[in-house]
């Protein structure tokens, strides 16, 4: 891995520096090559990093900032009045040239207007979009987005979701013809709002498009598609909605396996394929979305990630800055949007 460096709003979230931070010396440990700049109060980072070796401090810079975005500021308001922001001075580093991503576990809206505006777009994208990979049961990576980005969603941002998402498929994973879906209440053509309609005839009159119709919830982690399309307020519901499904499940299974001799046996027997299950069922390790679109990488964390989940977040991060995605997604989208436009 070439050098790298990650900007880090270490102060987002709800535990802030105690969970940021330590995560961010695990990630300095996994990644020999990588430097980050913590953008947040200095005394509360400071007190996290007694305990860091000296070569790991040496690839920590720390940037000082008192003022936070709190999860109850509205996007307008965050970005006119919290210009001091450990989130916006993470994402001014992208900006700048001093970073080659940025990750907060934030405010979603405040991230999204700020970042927006300070990063731009790509040519023929409206509104970056929050895009996350799901487990699915025949281990094939599913992208669905938008997960929160936008609350609501015009037929041609739903377009534009689905063209990022395609094109994502096909440069991460070498897919070629992704399968693309929009997430609906009915599989049938009939079936949805006129936004998801509309969005639907967009994508039957797009030949680079692999489109294939409606998806229901019911078939999210099934692998049959490649990219599932909704806007926020359904994307966000059905991923936190997925992920206290996963705690049950995992929280159900380890109950179970401490009852009686015989399932206490078998556990140990098959211990090592029950810890892969709580692992792949486990949301923490699917933390971290990317907002895609963007001139720049952004990255967000659960507000609710602890040590182990931000560092999944943070190698996400590592792993977009060195795809290059934006200028991936930027050259195929180029091709893909001037055919439909012809």
């Amino acid at each position: 891995m070439t050098d790298l460096t990650l900007a880090l709003d270490v102060m987002g979230g709800d535990y802030g520096p105690r969970v940021t931070v330590p995560a961010t010396l695990q990630a300095l440990h996994l990644y020999p090559s990588l430097h980050v700049v913590l953008v947040g109060n200095q005394p509360e980072i400071e007190h996290f990093l007694t305990q860091a070796e000296s070569s790991i401090r040496q690839r920590i810079e720390i940037l000082h900032t008192t003022e936070v975005v709190s999860m109850s500021d509205r996007p307008v308001h965050a970005l006119r009045n919290r210009k001091q922001s450990s989130m916006r001075l993470a994402i001014e580093l992208v900006r700048d040239g001093k970073a080659q991503a940025c990750l907060s576990a934030g405010n979603t809206g405040a991230l999204m207007a700020i970042a927006k505006v300070l990063l731009k777009t790509l040519p023929g994208i409206d509104r970056p979009a929050l895009v996350s990979c799901l487990p699915a049961v025949n281990q094939k990576p599913v992208y669905l987005l938008d997960l929160g980005a936008n609350v609501s969603c015009c037929s041609e941002t739903l377009f534009q979701f689905a063209v990022m998402g395609s094109v994502l498929s096909e440069a991460v994973d070498k897919n070629e013809q992704p399968k693309v879906a929009l997430l609906n209440v009915g599989i049938e053509e009939i079936k949805g709002n006129d936004q998801v309609q509309q969005a639907g005839q967009l994508l039957q009159q797009s030949p680079q498009i692999n489109y294939v119709g409606f998806i229901e919830g019911n078939d999210l982690y099934s692998g049959n598609v490649d990219v599932i399309v909704c806007d926020g307020f359904v994307g966000n519901i059905t991923l936190k909605t997925s992920e206290g499904i996963a705690k049950l499940l995992v929280n159900q299974l380890e109950k179970g396996l401490t009852k009686g001799f015989f399932v206490r046996l078998m556990a140990k027997l098959i211990a090592p394929r029950i810890n892969s299950v709580l692992k792949q069922m486990n949301p923490d390790h699917y933390n971290g979305a990317s907002l895609i679109g963007l001139r720049g990488i952004v990255v967000k964390s659960h507000g609710s990630a602890d040590e182990s989940a931000y560092l999944q977040a943070i190698s996400l991060a590592v792993t977009e800055a060195q795809r290059r995605l934006p200028k991936m997604i930027e050259e195929r989208l180029e091709s893909i949007l001037l055919d439909i436009n012809n």
